[in-house]
């Protein structure tokens, strides 16, 4: 007997145990087969060979062929109850040439020799159309060719482990939350990103990558009944460049009876005192804050306004660059398309070029930006940092964020021994709400648990806490690096940038780190 869609929908939302693997619609496994077997059989050296000289033949000064397949996997829960189970996969190519200076692009989910002469005469159709109406004629940096394979390093690809295995592991986490007296609900969830991605150019390369991402979250809430009061309590381990490794490595299940316990506890905890604090910010938190404050403004594109609809532009302007103190002499970031685990860790980007590491700020200075081909040869540059990439097939590559990490202090720096340092501070774990200007430069942020520190030593409980600076003021007032071993990497899977939209994946690393008297608010407070 086979199980219809509707009969999955209803057994997606039973209780705990009644969803089994046994239970799965083979209509499932069957489109899987399917969809796999069409984007194997395919011969993408032949495809790439027809779309590459049908632009030749077409005057183009430069094509690139991407074709690639992209599955997902999403799993929900809340309590002891499966709330969503889904997957998902796409396949298809996109082809971008260079006419006269100007980009054209076009894309399909057919995979056909017909539909990639097609398709790349629609591009070069488009980018002629174009040229009349560009200002400056685009140029590209050279890179040189390159034919290999890369995988990601995981160590166990999540889309070969079973729905089962996964429902259970996150219902035995929301158990472990719901342990502590006062947790009301959690709701928990993992997903699962696998690229499998194509690329071909008429500079000659011809470049396959198969990467995978992990994205485990849950949150856990604490409600007042009586006043109507509730407080949550997030994962702070974020996403990662892993396999299912990650679920098993890092022990979410006592960071989930942490985070009940902490989300309680808010519930009681001590209202801050708005006025100036030093601040111990854990890498948990941290992350965001570089994200918004370093990682977007060291975008070229955004410097040179190119980008500017969607999150703004920069305050970082090209005659910045080598002169601006952005930070104190300790702050270092540094630009990594090579980060293990980091989730915009590439071999290569979507134009062929490695995957690199350089200083965006070096010593506290503002030293070089992002770029990718195009960016790199407008600025003079001799060659592309490897930041092009497409959120999939059917979208154009454009400029993107690399890891974007503050390196830690050479010595053996403690959270303890940055603590010893203050009086009167406030240590902050966890990502929360927070606000930041057009330009990158005037910005609040929230968090999620706050510790009041007091004469070098953590106290009580805080809460509705935000502290707001202006970027260059918020960095050079950091006065203290953890070491190595206090090193972790957030990070993003929704890093939106674009028009259309288009969202990537990247990861911020960093140590603890502290900062001299930063402004902090009462959010509770009118």
């Amino acid at each position: 007997m086979t199980t219809s869609r509707r009969d999955f929908l209803k057994t997606a939302g039973v209780a705990a145990g009644a969803l089994s693997l046994s239970s799965l619609p083979s209509w499932i496994n069957d489109v899987t087969a399917a969809e796999e077997a069409a984007a194997n059989g395919i011969n993408k050296n032949a495809l790439a060979d027809i779309a590459l000289n049908t632009a030749r033949k077409l005057g183009v000064t430069y094509a690139d062929i991407r074709i690639n397949r992209y599955r997902n996997e999403f799993i929900a829960t809340r309590e002891q109850q499966v709330q969503n189970v889904s997957r998902g996969q796409n396949f298809g190519f996109g082809v971008r040439v260079l006419y006269k200076g100007t980009w054209g692009f076009a894309s399909s989910r057919r995979v056909t020799p017909e539909d990639v002469r097609r398709i790349t005469q629609q591009a070069v159709e488009i980018a002629r159309a174009n040229s009349a109406y560009q200002r400056k004629r685009i140029s590209m940096v050279p890179v040189e060719k390159v034919v290999t394979t890369w995988k990601n390093a995981f160590e166990k690809d999540p889309f070969e482990v079973s729905i089962d295995d996964k429902i259970q592991f996150l219902l035995s986490l929301n158990e472990s939350a719901m342990k502590t007296e006062g947790v009301s609900f959690i709701n928990s969830s993992m997903g699962f990103v696998n690229e499998q991605k194509f690329y071909a150019s008429t500079d000659g390369s011809r470049i396959e990558q198969y990467i995978i991402r992990a994205n485990p979250s849950f949150t856990v809430f604490a409600v007042n009944r009586a006043n109507g009061d509730f407080q949550s309590r997030s994962a702070l381990g974020g996403p990662q460049g892993m396999g299912y490794e990650y679920m098993e490595k890092h022990d979410w299940k006592k960071e989930a009876q942490q985070a009940g316990e902490e989300a309680v506890m808010k519930l009681k905890a001590k209202a801050i005192e708005p006025g100036k604090y030093d601040l111990v910010l854990h890498p948990s938190h941290l992350w965001l804050t570089i994200h918004e404050a370093v990682g977007h403004p060291t975008e070229l594109d955004r410097s040179l306004w190119m980008e500017a609809n969607y999150a703004g532009t920069s305050f970082l302007t090209p005659d910045k660059i080598g002169k601006l103190q952005f930070g104190s002499k300790i702050v270092n970031f540094i630009a990594d398309r090579t980060q293990p685990a980091g989730l915009a860790t590439v071999a290569y980007d979507d134009e062929g070029v490695p995957g690199q590491r350089w200083h965006l700020i070096k010593n506290g200075t503002f030293v070089d930006w992002q770029t990718t081909r195009d960016l790199a040869a407008m600025t003079g540059q001799k060659k592309s940092y490897g930041c092009n990439h497409a959120d999939s097939w059917g979208s154009i590559s454009f400029p993107r964020m690399p890891n974007v990490s503050l390196e830690p202090a050479t010595d053996n720096t403690s959270l303890d021994d940055l603590i010893a340092g203050v009086e009167k501070g406030i240590l902050i774990y966890g990502d929360g709400s927070y606000s930041i200007d057009q330009q990158r430069y005037n910005f609040q942020f929230g968090g999620q648990v706050f510790w009041e520190i007091k004469n070098g030593k953590r106290g009580e409980m805080l809460r509705d806490v935000a502290y707001q600076s202006r970027t260059t003021d918020f960095w050079n007032s950091c006065d203290g690096l953890g070491g190595k071993a206090t090193y972790e990497l957030g990070g993003s899977f929704g890093d939106a940038k674009g028009e259309p939209g288009q969202s990537n994946a990247v990861s911020h690393g960093c140590p603890v780190a502290r900062f001299r008297q930063v402004n902090v608010l009462n959010t509770a407070r009118r």
